[in-house]
């Protein structure tokens, strides 16, 4: 997987295929509980269940990277406190990896400026 900036700042792409239903990358960081979540705030932050989050912020985390889309070709999957994204169809090479945020990070974050993901901005075209 390769970074590359875009108009949204970093994202991740593939450099090969990745087929349907293949577990791509984990979502990795140290896990806070909801106090320390709270105190924290803001992006990055991966919730496992309302007691414990993953902590993302560190730029190592190469899956704080994925954007956002309304149309995402990914999704995460929660296996023994680990957070893992799959790809949801064949991902192509050179396409970026996306995954929907999920309504509350929706609604407090990206809602307010608008939506920016290509199906979005497609939508806006038309």
């Amino acid at each position: 997987m390769k970074l590359k900036r875009t108009a949204k700042g970093l994202a991740l792409f593939t450099i090969e295929s990745i087929p349907a239903n293949q577990q791509i990358i984990e979502y990795v960081g140290p896990i806070i509980n909801s106090k320390e979540r709270s105190a924290i705030g803001g992006k990055f932050l991966f919730e496992i269940d309302n007691h414990q989050t993953v902590d993302g912020r560190a730029r190592s985390n190469k899956a704080r990277y994925i954007s956002h889309s309304c149309a995402p070709n990914s999704f995460a999957r929660i296996i023994s406190n680990r957070i893992w994204i799959w790809s949801k169809k064949t991902i192509k090479p050179g396409e970026e990896i996306t995954i929907h945020y999920g309504k509350k990070y929706f609604e407090a974050y990206i809602k307010p400026i608008g939506c920016k993901c290509q199906k979005c901005l497609q939508a806006l075209q038309n």
